[in-house]
Parts: structure tokens; sequence; C-alpha cells
């Protein structure tokens, strides 16, 4: 690999690690980085959703402590969540990239109005409520948010805190909690049919990780230097620059 390419990676690790911790919206670094370095879009979306992975993790774990009150009816969801992974990691793999490559600046021109409306789309606070799940409607929702997180992982955690935020009850931190939690399952169960059908690019993915690491450390110091509102103006370009990129591209 290239000396530069590595670099650029790295660097969009690195920066991907540091806008989650800020305002979210990574995943359009890490996925445009890869797409840059000239992977086929089906891998750089695959790869992207292996090098997001440990954050997911992370933030689940900040949040344990909310995560254990509710954990037992949490678990529906999280079953639901891993089925409809499933269902949308098989439709991605069942594509070529010809086919996925048309699909691609829609999917992001999508996931980036989703994210430009997310201060919009957050619940109101509800104090003093449990979460509670296991409503048809609640159901319905997070199996359409977890299909779309297994096709196409972008802006999955604006829509699934805006869809808990709809169906489910709760203060605003143990919804997040929820979300944490179950964007575990749907990106654990995608990088698990993602490996099986060998669309990882592990140099690339192993390059990333390091860097979103140190990005998610160093995020805590710019949080308190950059306003968000920059952050995630930031976050919206590069995700229109990609929309258009693959537009062009056909």
């Amino acid at each position: 690999m290239p000396v530069l390419d590595a670099a650029l990676l790295f660097f969009a690790g690195f920066l991907s690690g540091a806008v989650n911790a800020i305002a979210g919206g990574g995943t359009f670094i890490t996925f445009g980085a890869m797409s840059l370095v000239g992977l086929p879009p089906i891998v750089a979306n695959a790869t992207s959703s292996l090098t997001q992975f440990p954050g997911y993790i992370t933030s689940t774990l900040a949040y344990w402590s909310d995560i254990k009150h509710f954990w037992r009816t949490a678990l529906l969801l999280g079953v639901i969540s891993a089925v409809g992974a499933l269902a949308g990691a098989l439709i991605l793999l069942a594509l070529d990239n010809p086919s996925f490559r048309v699909l691609v600046p829609w999917l992001l021109l999508a996931a980036t109005a989703l994210f430009a409306a997310g201060p919009w789309l957050k619940p109101a606070p509800k104090p003093g409520h449990e979460a509670a799940v296991g409503s048809l409607v609640g159901s319905l929702a997070q199996f359409a948010t977890a299909v779309y997180g297994g096709f196409f992982g972008a802006g999955m955690g604006v829509m699934m805190l805006a869809t808990l935020g709809l169906t489910q009850a709760g203060d605003y931190h143990r919804l997040n909690a929820l979300k944490n939690m179950l964007a575990v399952v749907i990106a654990a169960v995608a990088i698990l049919v993602f490996i099986s059908g060998d669309v990882i690019a592990w140099r690339q993915a192993i390059i990333m990780i390091p860097g979103g690491a140190l990005g998610g450390y160093a995020g805590v110091w710019i949080a308190r230097r950059v306003p968000q509102i920059a952050v995630r103006g930031f976050v919206v370009g590069v995700g229109l620059l990609l929309a258009f990129y693959y537009f062009d591209k056909g």
C-alpha cells in the first residue's frame, strides 16, 4: 500500500473518531477515505462498519449503569435488531458493486439530510419514565432501522435515536443508552456477514482503527474548543461531496 494512502486512512480514522466523539457522523469520513484510495463501494461500506465498531462498544460501556436497569426488555429489540441487520447485510452482499454504486449517492444524500436534521430529531426528555420496549410500532421501526444499518450504516445512530424517541418511553440518556446497545448488535451481525462474504479490507481497517481510537480520545479536547455546529457542518459537507463524487462517477 502506498505510504500516502496509509497516511490518508490513518488520518481519516483519527478524524472519524474525533467527530464521533463530538457530533457523530464518522462513517462519512471512513467511507470517503476508502473510496478515495480505490476500494470498491461494497468493500468500503463493509470495512467502515468494522472501523466504527470499537466506538459503539465503548459508548455502550459508558452507559452500562443505565442499561442494567432495563436490559431484560431491551433484549427483545436486540433480537429484532439482529434479524434486521442480518437481512440488510445479506441484501448488500446480494448486490454487485455497479448496482450498489448507483444507490450510494442517494443513500449518502439521505444519510446527510438525516444527520443535518439530527438536533431537531432528538427525543424530548421525559424524566421519571422507564424505557419501555415491545410495542408493535416500536418493533417494526427498529427492524427497519436495523435493516438500514446492516445495509448502509451512515446516519444509523441518528435514525435510531429518532425512532426510539417516537416509539419508546424514557428520558434522553436512557434512549441514547438503548441506541448504543442496539448499534453494537447491528454492527456485530453485519460485520460477521461481511467477514463471511470476504468483503472486509483488513489492511485498511488495521490502519484506521488505531487512528479512530486516538481521535476518540482527542475529540474530548477538541469538543472544548470547536463549536459542535462547526463539526456538524464539516460532516454534512463531507457527505454532500461524497454524494456528488458518486453521482459524477455514475
